[in-house]
């Protein structure tokens, strides 16, 4: 990004319009328009609205292509069908697909009239595949040769513009299908006459449009390459997944992961209308809601134990804590080795017991920590006793569960990012708390 962000937000909503547009016309020149999207994005409605206008009609599609889709529905939705054609005029498929979950199904329609022949047609091919499949994703801009092409014919090729991402020549027979794929440095400096598959990479990866597409934006990352070919079922070059694409793919995954565990969208805009957050939030608000009262419910069953001794009380807070920050540790551990495809049958028992060991241990010299301090605290080694052994109680099981709770998750096809910390808060507190409560029952009274 050309400037810091924070700056940059505060330049352009206290400076006038002229001012604004040396801005704005500093950043298109140097074509950030991933900075001009967050900016746009940082920007509180109005403000929003009448930079907007003062981006060239040229420029906007760039710009709407980088934003999440809530912000750039609000955008969308204040453009005049005359801007809206503008926008279209030199619309490709690849940014129809983008912009097709902020648009509704007349505008799709109205931008693909706008459209040739051969960018309908790749349109349509991506839309076979839903959006979390790699063959939505497709891009088109790339480098192809024949079998039986040589040197001369990949030098010729390359001395058209250059894609963005493109550092291969793929390689098909006949019938169109992906073969081999020869690196561009492997090209320049040969002989003109020697054939292109003498220079081949060998074992070149290929992704599948079937795959999904996170797992298919990994297998890019990990490859070497700035790209790799995308191909259907029979093995046909329907085109490419490059490293940009496969970055946002899986930087929105992650995103999503965190927003998701405050139960949010990751589209969510920052300043969307108050009634639409608060009724976004709401549900999960409610939910934990519901989770507090059933801890309560526990925390009620010891009232006598409560009203004898007012320590344990004072307490409570400590154990559930510890379980809860415990147990968020192994949780983030989990579903993190899950998202990459780390955890599976084979190592679940292992990872497992490792976790155990390590709940076992840290609960041992935590228990030990917190004991010894209540007992000085409270003048009651009973007391440092029954916490020590309620945190080292909780902490086990925080480990178990952050473990657990994931996978079971996993397997039932919810999302462990959005319910996991949930479940898993509502396990360390009603443990902890019967642990703690239990146990000085037990003793004290």
């Amino acid at each position: 990004m050309a400037e810091d962000l924070s700056t940059l937000i505060e330049d352009v909503i206290d400076a006038g319009k002229p001012e604004q547009e040396v801005l704005l016309g500093k950043l298109l020149n140097q074509k950030e328009f991933d900075a001009l999207a967050l900016l746009l994005e940082s920007l509180p409605q109005e403000q929003r609205l009448s930079t907007w206008q003062q981006i060239p009609p040229e420029s906007r599609i760039d710009i709407l292509v980088e934003m999440r889709s809530d912000p750039r529905e609000s955008l969308l939705d204040a453009m005049s069908l005359d801007e809206l054609d503008a926008l279209f005029k030199d619309l490709d498929a690849e940014d129809l697909v983008e912009l097709t979950e902020s648009l509704p199904p007349r505008l799709v329609d109205r931008a693909l009239l706008a459209m040739d022949e051969r960018q309908r047609k790749y349109y349509e091919v991506a839309q076979q595949y839903a959006d979390n499949l790699a063959g939505h994703w497709i891009d088109h801009h790339l480098y192809v040769l024949p079998q039986n092409a040589k040197v001369r014919d990949a030098l010729r090729l390359m001395r058209r513009e250059l894609p963005e991402y493109v550092d291969a020549v793929y390689l098909v027979n006949r019938a169109g299908h992906f073969s081999q794929a020869v690196r561009l440095g492997a090209v320049i400096g040969a002989p003109d006459h020697v054939h292109l598959t003498d220079l081949v990479e060998p074992d070149f990866s290929q992704v599948r449009a079937e795959e999904n597409a996170l797992d298919a934006a990994l297998k890019v990352q990990r490859s070497g390459y700035s790209a790799l070919p995308l191909v259907d079922e029979s093995g046909a070059l329907l085109g490419r997944l490059d490293i940009g694409v496969a970055s946002e793919i899986v930087n929105e995954y992650y995103e999503g992961q965190i927003m998701a565990g405050a139960g949010m969208d990751e589209d969510e805009d920052l300043f969307s209308p108050v009634v639409t957050s608060a009724k976004n939030r709401a549900v999960w608000l409610g939910i934990n809601l519901m989770t507090a009262f059933a801890a309560a419910w526990f925390i009620g069953l010891f009232e006598a134990t409560l009203q004898e001794v007012v320590a344990l009380a004072v307490l409570m807070p400590v154990v559930a804590s510890m379980g809860g920050i415990a147990g968020s540790q192994t949780l983030t551990l989990i579903i993190r080795g899950l998202a990459l495809g780390q955890v599976s049958s084979g190592n679940r028992k292992a990872l497992l017991v490792k976790e155990l060991r390590v709940g076992g241990l840290n609960g041992a010299i935590w228990s030990l920590v917190v004991g010894i301090v209540v007992t000085f605290w409270f003048s009651s080694p009973l007391i440092g006793f029954i916490i020590a052994l309620a945190i080292l109680m909780n902490i086990v099981a925080a480990a178990f569960s952050g473990v657990v709770i994931p996978i079971i998750l996993d397997k039932l096809r919810l999302d462990p990012a959005l319910s996991g910390s949930v479940v898993l808060t509502t396990v360390t507190d009603i443990v902890g708390f019967v642990a703690f409560l239990g146990i000085g029952t037990l003793i004290l009274l």
